[in-house]
């Protein structure tokens, strides 16, 4: 009937015969979700505070921070709704708005991961050239050619998939909404669709890999180019983070490509397990790698401690 090809609502995934386990998941969810958020508004707070911190990297640390706040935000009460209070129905129209967030983001995410190791190269193989080049002014426009580039790449998505209709199962495969899931409930030709998604993914996420593999390639070549193993050491430290949080980005978004493409007769556990992991594992690593490697705001978290101690 009208209604099957025009559904009003999708089913989130549970996991068969584990249903009982959803409280104690929701909780393991809800303390990385709360890790994530009070980690990077400490970032945002601290770069923003101070001033020594006021420069292109931390800027683009900043951007990564906003992007996965607003990730895990778009995504994770939802989940923890599921799994709490067991409303498993989203609705066709919020289902595609949180699969936009979700592709568009991690499209903005990876432009900046991409800035980041264009700023390292810059710093490393052109130091003298760097202040003149990533200028505050550049960077500010490189964030919005990011959000321009995710949402131009990404929108056509649920676009595509609006008019198709929906006749067979309406459970997904994830706690949340991702296009090629959502699209392979579709009962219509979705080659559009496949080939449209397949090219934003070769020309944002693939070609952003392959130009940060050239800029570490470039930057290995000045690096060991210097005199002593010490050198070589004291500049390649300074990437150590950036090439962390890179991949804590796309060793979890490969292996969620991958379980799709193969994974059709694995157990539903490993798609939710692989999907949490591509939600929040970044937005939790990514301010405890900077936290770590970052001297400046290793002293600001401690001030802070201290202070509220006192």
């Amino acid at each position: 009937n009208s209604s099957d090809l025009s559904p009003s609502y999708f089913i989130l995934a549970s996991i068969p015969g584990l249903e009982a386990a959803h409280f104690w998941m929701a909780i393991l969810l809800c303390s990385m979700y709360i890790l994530a958020v009070t980690g990077n508004c400490a970032v945002l707070f601290i770069v923003k505070t101070e001033p020594s911190l006021h420069a292109p990297m931390y800027f683009f640390l900043c951007m990564l921070a906003a992007i996965d706040l607003a990730l895990s935000t778009s995504t994770v009460p939802r989940i923890l709704s599921f799994y709490w209070f067991n409303t498993r129905e989203i609705s066709f129209g919020a289902c595609l708005v949180q699969m936009f967030l979700i592709h568009t983001l991690s499209a903005i995410e990876s432009t900046v991961l991409l800035a980041m190791a264009v700023d390292r190269y810059v710093a490393i193989c052109h130091p003298l050239r760097h202040a003149a080049i990533l200028t505050n002014a550049a960077t500010a426009k490189i964030g919005l050619v990011a959000m321009a580039r995710g949402v131009l790449f990404f929108l056509p998505l649920p676009l595509l998939l609006l008019p198709l209709p929906f006749c067979r199962s309406r459970v997904l495969s994830h706690s949340f909404c991702l296009h090629q899931d959502v699209m392979n409930l579709a009962c219509a030709n979705t080659t559009p669709s496949v080939v449209y998604g397949l090219t934003a993914i070769l020309l944002v996420m693939g070609l952003d890999a392959i130009l940060i593999c050239l800029s570490y390639i470039l930057i290995l070549k000045a690096v060991l180019g210097l005199a002593s193993w010490k050198e070589r050491l004291k500049v390649f430290s300074t990437c150590i983070a950036h090439i962390c949080v890179v991949l804590a980005f796309y060793v979890p978004l490969i292996g969620l490509s991958v379980v799709h493409r193969f994974g059709k007769d694995l157990a539903p556990l490993v798609h939710i397990i692989m999907g949490n992991i591509y939600i929040l594992v970044p937005a939790v690593l990514n301010p405890i790698i900077y936290g770590v490697r970052t001297k400046q705001i290793q002293r600001r978290i401690l001030n802070l401690i201290h202070i509220y101690n006192d």
